[in-house]
């Protein structure tokens, strides 16, 4: 079967019309493609089906005006950018996708959704707000099973639970990986900077194929350690260690890792959505499969959950395993509940753990860079 690019492909710079390509070539091999928005997303159930899951396009303020015919310009960048790319056919991940999974993690979103579903199917996977019930567990291991007969019904295949169990083991090979990798910044000095982190990270959640996404994670650790070991020191030993939490972080919200390291810092964790917090619990293999899943991703300590304790005990533990010298939560724009939490965390961080903590609330735009630059520099000088 052959599928048709979007009529501005021509337009498209060279990385975006690669993705395009690189899409199309699987659609016609017969590959059925899922987008997601956030880690919340059970990829197991997707892979268990025979699809690709793939992150989609919501880092750029390039779809945001589109978006903002539609939506209200006081709302989250993220949401915005997710729609604009939507409704524009500027990501090729949306465009040739068969089925978009979505989540209640916040009302922006969720009211996103049912314009976006006006575009392509959408699924809306209804999320508890508390993470430490009965009733939480059941529903959302409810959700897990609905995603489930939405999957068979899309694509119209059958998921066994044979099927999940090996999907499970593969995302847990992932994970794993992927833990080894970030852990080499908990070295003094850190191996990679930041930025050279982030790019692994943020970079992985594009790739199509599991087992050549696994095999690339692994050979980029050996080679920052080969390196590492024969005398390579990309940071200096006396560089202030940042720890970065609050939304997540990739694309344009890059500038604030960029500015950090140019001020002579070193991100060597990130606990939000692209880093730590999705990664850090597997799956576990030896209970019934829907009960594996649903344990593990009501787990992830997100603000969309009252309370949140969760996050606390996390950045507790990073805090001391990475050695940080500070804490950065970085916010955008409209995002209420993170907005909300920074108090806590700040008399957390600044209480319990005795070191600087500052927030910054931010967009997708480059418009703020020198009021960034002046506040990152004046925190990284004062460590």
């Amino acid at each position: 079967m052959n599928f048709n690019l979007p009529k501005a492909f021509n337009e498209f710079d060279e990385a975006r019309q690669q993705g395009f390509m690189n899409i199309k070539e699987l659609k016609e091999q017969g590959k059925h493609i899922i987008g997601t928005y956030c880690v919340y997303t059970p990829y197991e159930i997707m892979i268990a089906g025979g699809a690709i899951p793939i992150s989609l396009c919501s880092m750029s303020d390039e779809s945001i005006p589109a978006a903002e015919k539609h939506l209200p310009r006081n709302l989250c960048p993220l949401i915005k950018a997710s729609y604009g790319f939507a409704i524009t056919d500027t990501c090729p991940y949306f465009y040739f996708a068969d089925l978009i999974v979505g989540e209640t993690t916040c009302d922006g979103k969720k009211k996103m959704f049912e314009y976006m579903n006006e575009v392509k199917p959408v699924h809306v996977m209804q999320l508890p707000q508390v993470s430490d019930t009965e009733d939480a567990f059941n529903l959302w291991r409810n959700e897990m099973v609905r995603l489930k007969e939405r999957i068979e019904k899309e694509l119209n295949v059958t998921i066994t639970d044979e099927d999940l169990k090996k999907a499970i083991k593969s995302r847990n090979e992932e994970r794993v990986a992927l833990k080894e990798f970030y852990e080499l910044s908990k070295l003094c000095p850190p191996p990679m900077t930041g930025m050279e982190m982030l790019s692994v990270l943020f970079g992985s959640t594009f790739k199509t194929d599991q087992a050549e996404k696994i095999n690339s994670i692994k050979e980029v650790s050996k080679n920052i350690m080969d390196e590492y070991n024969s005398g390579v020191r990309k940071v200096s030993e006396d560089a202030p260690r940042i720890l970065i939490t609050g939304c997540p972080i990739g694309g344009a919200t890059q500038k604030v890792v960029k500015l950090i390291e140019e001020a002579g810092g070193v991100v060597v964790c990130y606990e939000n959505c692209t880093g730590v917090k999705s990664y850090e619990e597997l799956v576990d293999e030896t209970i019934e499969p829907y009960d594996a899943l649903t344990k593990k991703y009501l787990n992830i300590p997100c603000s969309c959950m009252s309370p949140n304790d969760g996050r606390l005990k996390l950045l507790d533990n990073l805090v001391d395993e990475y050695k940080v010298d500070g804490v950065i939560d970085m916010i955008l724009q409209a995002c209420h509940t993170y907005n909300v939490e920074t108090f806590r965390i700040k008399n957390f961080v600044n209480g319990e753990k005795n070191i600087p903590y500052m927030s910054l609330e931010t967009d997708y735009s480059q418009s703020d860079i020198g009021q960034l630059q002046t506040r990152i520099s004046a925190f990284v000088e004062m460590l």
